[in-house]
């Protein structure tokens, strides 16, 4: 089994055999029939994964789609620093947004922000993601290459609060790594899809940095399976692992990171357990 696949079933088994309940505590959270849709969870959860040595791909389920659609809502955010749910490709967002066509001033929309930082050659303006680019390579050494999205002035004004909201990025004797933090994790829907993006944005950040990729570390908050998930989960977990080891392959040489197209990404190496079948899962929100 990969990396990815071991983890997943670590703190799904966790989560399963010793999770708090939601029940009572008056949740958001809803099903499509209106009902409450209650999970279990735990708190704290950090999972590792090697990007180096293996793309964080779950076999125990078909991925071959679904990687490209993480990486281009990572360019969505990243790259296009949009919150249009036109300027992204899939409809995963539509829920979300508004009559202007946007999901408030969340995501891509603080990646576009523009600020004021200390630079060794004085104060210079520019957004989260360009001061990111511009400390790996001019301060590599620099402990404090990090962004925010969660920005409390503006969570007023999102449609919805950002799960995924703080990275840091470290380099350590040529490699970089990536540390994610994220609030609130759905294990089933969002768990595979927030590794492989992140990590591809992280293959993405190496290159263009001339620097070798390192680890993804992956904070979760409150990581949970909800209530309808719980039966699809465990058939996930028991079901068969692949013995792969899948690799990100960039067909884009290029050092700039506003040159990259989803097109340009291909997984290589890559299987999955073509016999499981989860069917429909049913959405929270």
């Amino acid at each position: 089994m990969t990396e990815a696949d071991k983890n997943f079933i670590e703190t799904c088994k966790e989560i399963i055999e010793k999770g708090y309940s939601s029940e009572g505590t008056g949740v958001r959270t809803r099903w499509e029939d209106g009902a409450e849709a209650n999970y279990i969870s735990i708190v704290g959860v950090t999972n590792k994964y090697d990007v180096g040595k293996e793309f964080p791909m779950i076999t125990l389920r078909n991925n071959t789609n679904t990687v490209k659609k993480a990486i281009d809502e990572i360019l969505w955010i990243w790259q296009k620093k949009s919150n249009k749910i036109d300027d992204l490709n899939s409809h995963i967002w539509d829920q979300w947004a508004g009559e202007d066509g946007t999901i408030g001033k969340a995501y891509g929309y603080q990646m576009a922000k523009k600020y004021k930082f200390k630079t060794k050659e004085g104060i210079k303006e520019m957004d989260q993601v360009d001061f990111v680019l511009y400390l790996l390579n001019n301060d590599s050494a620099s402990r404090r290459i990090l962004t925010n999205i969660f920005v409390h002035e503006d969570l007023k004004d999102m449609n919805l609060e950002p799960c995924a909201y703080s990275t840091q990025w470290l380099v350590k004797e040529g490699k970089l790594h990536l540390i994610l933090n994220q609030r609130s994790q759905d294990m089933l829907a969002a768990n595979g899809w927030n590794t492989m993006q992140y990590a591809a944005l992280l293959c993405m950040f190496a290159q263009v940095t001339g620097l070798k990729v390192g680890t993804l570390t992956h904070n979760i908050g409150d990581c949970h399976i909800y209530d309808r998930h719980i039966p699809l989960v465990k058939k996930l977990i028991n079901g068969q692992a692949m013995d792969v080891h899948p690799k990100l392959v960039i067909h884009n040489p290029t050092k700039n990171f506003y040159d990259f197209k989803v097109e340009d990404f291909e997984i290589q190496g890559y299987d999955y357990n073509k016999e499981m079948n989860l069917g429909k899962i049913p959405v929270a929100e």
